[in-house]
């Protein structure tokens, strides 16, 4: 039986899938006809092509750009503009060096989440003035990459306690020595309980959204706040939608008294009936 991802329709395999087949592809199809004795520039001219016409598969430009120039780079990298390798002499092996380091930094687990996308420096300032915090209040980065988002946070929340999740190694190792005033561990945001922390903030990616609100809605307590940069929840109205200083919307929910209410009345005592 295939895997779940290779059912659906290849606009929805997770990232970066797409990117991969594509690329396989158009190298196989360079290989044939070259075999085939095509010309080299009609050969490349081919299968640049195919990688341009497979990157409509990609949903954002910068990804699309990716799949289009993945075959015409990799090919410079093995042949050179001018027929001279410029890889020359790195032995077969030497290839898992950097697909090893590219698997520890974007472990296939979270191929559906986001990439490594930075908040940038200074982007959070005056937050706290929009929504204030208990003083030792607790505040999870979920994602929190090599820890821009913590120092954001840091600026903005000096006083509450803040706490990274990354699931890579090397890049929570990263963010623990820049973010020292945060408590960093490895492991995976969608593992991990939210209901310790007054706010989540995320900088993730369009498709990740409902999941994250599913999460925050079972997850949150009362009173405490999902704050994603950048995108919001599609079909759901934001608490509050605030502007950062770099003209960014941070768009922030508000878990409501009256859903924790509901979900009370909703959970059985475990001593009921006894």
């Amino acid at each position: 039986m295939r895997p779940a991802a290779f059912r659906m329709s290849p606009f929805s395999w997770p990232w970066p899938l797409p990117a991969l087949g594509v690329w396989v592809f158009v190298w196989a199809v360079f290989v044939v006809v070259r075999v085939l004795l095509m010309p080299l520039f009609p050969a490349l001219l081919l299968a640049t092509a195919l990688g341009v016409l497979g990157s409509v598969w990609a949903r954002t430009p910068v990804r699309r750009a990716v799949m289009a120039l993945g075959f015409p780079l990799s090919w410079w990298l093995l042949a050179g503009g001018a027929g001279t390798s410029v890889l020359a002499g790195l032995p077969a092996w030497g290839w898992l060096v950097p697909l090893g380091l590219v698997l520890a930094l974007y472990p296939p687990t979270t191929w559906k989440d986001a990439p490594l996308f930075p908040t940038p420096s200074g982007a959070l300032d005056g937050l706290a003035a929009q929504v204030p915090l208990p003083l030792a209040g607790h505040v999870l980065d979920a994602g929190c990459g090599v820890g821009d988002g913590l120092m954001a946070l840091e600026r903005a929340y000096p006083e509450v306690h803040l706490h990274g999740l990354e699931h890579s190694w090397p890049l929570r190792l990263l963010c623990a020595l820049r973010a020292r005033h945060a408590s960093v561990r490895q492991g995976d945001m969608w593992a991990v309980d939210w209901s310790r922390f007054d706010m989540v903030y995320l900088f993730q990616r369009p498709e990740t959204m409902p999941r994250a609100w599913a999460k925050a809605q079972a997850e949150l307590n009362a009173g405490a706040w999902l704050a994603s940069l950048e995108f919001s929840v599609p079909d759901v109205a934001p608490t509050l939608t605030w502007t950062c200083p770099d003209g960014r919307p941070v768009w922030l929910y508000q878990q409501s008294l009256d859903h924790a209410k509901t979900e009370a009345e909703n959970t059985i005592p475990s001593s009921a009936g006894v």
